[in-house]
């Protein structure tokens, strides 16, 4: 009988697992990126891809990388929040139910803000998997400081910047 409990534990525990790991396929485009986020992200956050957010009609967006990223580019109409000096009074004025998805290069920034926001109350938070890099890679649209559509985006540096497929990548 308590063979009989261990096996069926263990199946149990198997099946959640790959039902968990089977709903997030297809988050992104690459294998490669897929597996670099794999070992770097904790993943205990709601997660959308880049396809979803484009697809969203009311949402927030907030950009949680640093200012001189978020103005080389940014999704439009995105609310720049930082990451190192990020403050909750940058959100205040939202709603704790509006629907909000954070994003930043690749997704970490952007986990762990989520995981603020989750912590403060807001209920309809998530986080971009694969965030700005993934956005450009599929050849959605990002807009400069000044509102103009550009095809650049702020690589981090050059490590990075290996992720990113499309677009004239900025290192400053």
């Amino acid at each position: 009988m308590k063979q009989l409990i261990i096996t069926l534990l263990l199946a149990l525990t198997i099946q959640v697992g790959f039902s968990q790991s089977s709903q997030r396929k297809g988050l992104v485009e690459s294998a490669a990126y897929e597996q670099m986020l794999q070992g770097l992200l904790s993943r205990n956050v709601k997660e959308v891809s880049a396809k979803e957010v484009r697809a969203m009609k009311q949402v927030v967006l907030l950009d949680a990388r640093e200012w001189n990223e978020y103005a080389v580019s940014h999704i439009k109409d995105a609310i720049w929040i930082g990451y190192d000096d990020f403050d909750m009074r940058r959100v205040a004025h939202l709603d704790k139910e509006t629907q909000i998805v954070v994003y930043c290069s690749v997704g970490y920034r952007s986990e762990k803000i989520t995981e603020q926001l989750t912590a403060f109350g807001y209920t309809n938070v998530a986080n971009m998997y694969g965030s700005l890099f993934e956005w450009m890679n599929q050849g959605f649209p990002v807009y400069d400081e000044k509102g103009n559509r550009t095809n650049k985006i702020h690589a981090y540096d050059e490590h990075w910047g290996q992720w990113v497929n499309k677009g004239v990548k900025v290192y400053r």
